[in-house]
């Protein structure tokens, strides 16, 4: 079998599972988000927290409630690794350093996992699994449980209430993700990754000379970094690490586990708002990006241009042997079209257009399928884009399911958009322009630049994988990534939950004959077609200095 159809038979098996997965997931997920009950474990939780899971709360109140737990995560976190010298399994690690720990927390509250560490060589076991394990989970609950709150404000009407934050935090971690993560690492161990609380051994080389390694809660890790579209490995070498991603059939799982529920979440959409047909419309849009842009990887990673790549099937550098280049290809696309930033390859090897391939699927907004709930809530805000855009063609007021589109809510959507590009073209720039950053770079010209541009698209659109050749364990970029991170996660979500509000406190619209029908194919190309032009008018200047210059010329 030839590298290239192995590579389209992985991507057919992944689009199967996750088809399979697709409507007992999102219906279920509709559910847990719609009950009036609660789990007897659920109201320990409400108790312990001084929480009423039943009060209604308007978008300010909802926002607040969502800033405060962030906050109150990212100062424990930051305190976890300052006092990890003094922790029981702390392996003999030393505690972090203040830049680092500001960097790391605030890296995986936002549900980016950007790491500027060797994880093997930094964080001990409590700080693993109590601090980093943790925010996994709950970061990822907030972000489903925004665009939850965003889906009520379309399905609702006459009443500025979205739903209450503390339910929908709890109920994210204990009904959807843990008992995925709990499936999902039984099955890691059967096929080989580690999972105990070993301290550090010495092991012989092949080659002679010893190594040092120390396991861990690796597998239960593995599992919510994927699920929860987080990303953070265990080891420095993330998902190419044999001991979290040991065989060809784990790496397709992973990518499995980071796709499906963001991929659910739209069926979770149709139901909510009473048309399973709008689900499939914005479903359509992100597999229409992926399938695109996973078939334009493949095209440039396995074009030959010399015999090392006609001897190799590919372009193998930085490329795991287990894997090859169509799995990696589409581990690339998928944590990078999802907040993910989990790696099975060297994203810094892929040839110059597979590195811009990459880097625009991150500034695209990360909304195909994107992250657990911001995909959804990210993809809704461009529907709303673009149903602004075809009002304007046709002269009439915008409408999206039931609800007028007027000035006040495409402020909203205006702000949401252009956060990220902001964030990552003026941090780019400065890091470009001062000299002390410009140190961390190993590379010169149009690669050199494309690390920089890479790792604050990455930050700011809270991905977290890296394009490797960057040092970027230094105060200017802990402080300013970890900045981006913040920046790029908690400011579009102000936007977000005002839109949400704003749409909910209006009165239903009847559809008429002049009326947009959003659940049809022509509406999902003029989404398509509105995310990639607003995307690539945005970045297209600076990726023409990057990853495009790098591409034509080699």
């Amino acid at each position: 079998m030839g590298p290239v159809l192995a590579g389209v038979l992985q991507l057919l098996a992944l689009i199967a599972a996750l088809a399979l997965a697709y409507v007992p997931l999102g219906t279920y997920m509709a559910r847990v988000y719609s009950s009036d009950t609660h789990w007897r474990f659920e109201k320990w939780i409400y108790k312990g927290i001084g929480a009423n899971p039943n009060t209604e709360m308007r978008w300010p109140a909802y926002l607040r409630c969502v800033l405060a737990f962030s906050a109150v995560s990212v100062v424990f976190l930051y305190l976890l690794q300052r006092l990890q010298g003094h922790l029981p399994g702390s392996l003999g690690f030393k505690a972090i350093d203040p830049d680092q720990a500001f960097n790391t927390a605030t890296s995986f509250v936002t549900n980016t996992n950007w790491q500027s560490y060797y994880g093997e060589q930094a964080m001990g076991h409590v700080v693993q699994t109590a601090g980093l394990a943790v925010q996994n989970f709950v970061s990822a609950a907030v972000g489903i449980a925004v665009a939850v709150a965003l889906v009520r404000g379309f399905a609702r009407a006459r009443t500025g209430e979205l739903g209450n934050f503390w339910s929908d935090l709890v109920r994210g971690v204990t009904r959807i993700l843990l008992p995925l993560s709990v499936v999902a690492a039984i099955v890691l161990v059967a096929c080989g990754a580690i999972q105990n609380f070993s301290g550090i051994h010495e092991v012989g080389q092949f080659v002679g000379g010893h190594q040092q390694w120390n396991g861990g809660a690796v597998a239960s890790q593995e599992a919510i970094k994927e699920v929860g579209t987080n990303g953070g490995g265990y080891f420095n070498a993330n998902s190419a690490h044999p001991f979290e991603n040991p065989t060809p059939f784990t790496n397709l799982f992973e990518i499995f586990l980071l796709l499906v529920v963001p991929f659910a979440l739209t069926r979770t959409f149709g139901i909510m708002v009473g048309s399973l047909k709008q689900g499939y419309a914005i479903l359509a849009t992100m597999a229409t990006i992926w399938v695109g842009f996973i078939a334009l990887m493949m095209w440039t990673e396995f074009a030959h241009h010399g015999p090392a790549l006609q001897i190799a099937g590919g372009a193998m550098e930085g490329k795991e042997t287990r894997f090859g280049v169509g799995a990696s290809s589409i581990f690339a696309v998928s944590t990078t079209l999802t907040s993910t930033g989990a790696v099975d390859s060297f994203h810094s090897s892929f040839t110059g257009l597979g590195g811009g391939i990459t880097m625009l699927g991150m500034q695209l907004g990360e909304i195909a399928p994107g992250g657990t709930g911001s995909g959804l809530y990210g993809m809704l805000v461009m529907a709303i884009i673009a149903v602004f855009i075809a009002g304007l063609m046709v002269g009439r007021t915008p409408e999206y399911l039931g609800k007028k589109i007027g000035t006040r809510e495409i402020k909203f959507a205006a702000c949401y958009i252009l956060i990220t590009p902001a964030l990552v073209l003026i941090f780019t720039a400065a890091a470009m322009a001062l000299p002390t950053p410009g140190h961390s770079m190993t590379n010169s010209g149009a690669h050199g630049f494309s690390e920089i541009l890479y790792a604050y698209s990455s930050a700011a659109n809270n991905n977290g994988s890296a394009f490797a050749g960057l040092n970027a364990d230094t105060q200017w970029f802990n402080s300013t990534l970890g900045l981006a991170m913040v920046l790029g996660r908690f400011l579009p979500m102000v936007f977000v939950l005002a839109l949400a509000g704003s749409l909910a406190e209006q009165k239903p619209v009847p559809a008429t004959a002049g009326t947009l029908r959003t659940e049809k194919p022509l509406f999902t190309g003029l989404l398509v077609g509105a995310i990639l032009i607003i995307t690539g008018l945005t970045y297209f200047p600076a990726l023409a200095l990057g990853p495009l210059a790098e591409g034509l010329a080699s």
